[in-house]
């Protein structure tokens, strides 16, 4: 059986993220008495976009990541992949969450690059 330790360190601070973006909608919900949709709520749009955004990137990193690990990539490239997306998805959380696009754009940026990394290693690996 494979084990993944790198992977699994990625996986486990990817949830516990996951849980706060959505729970800091699930808050501002209550909060705000909207059940339903955004209301035209300017807020509660960041933060739901915030916690689509990061649904939409992360599981194909982690099951790249997995993969890198599995095919048995040194552990350093591991780290630094997912450490890399990690940083990248706290970065662009924050940023889209407070408005602050210094920190959102070098945040999806780095995203982009950490999944064209990991899919050209993928194919190297392979092939």
């Amino acid at each position: 059986m494979a084990t993944l330790p790198v992977t699994s360190v990625f996986a486990g601070l990817a949830a516990l993220a996951l849980a706060f973006l959505g729970l800091r909608v699930a808050y501002y919900r209550m909060r705000a008495r909207i059940a339903y949709g955004d209301q035209d709520d300017k807020e509660l749009r960041r933060r739901v976009r915030a916690h689509g955004n990061f649904i939409e990137y992360v599981p194909i990193g982690l099951i790249a990541l997995g993969l890198i690990e599995m095919n048995g990539a040194a552990k350093w490239q591991v780290w630094a992949l997912g450490g890399a997306l990690a940083l990248a998805r706290a970065a662009h959380a924050a940023g889209l969450a407070l408005s602050i696009i210094r920190l959102r754009a070098p945040g999806a940026t780095m995203t982009f690059i950490v999944l064209a990394l990991s899919g050209c290693l993928l194919l190297w690996q392979v092939l």
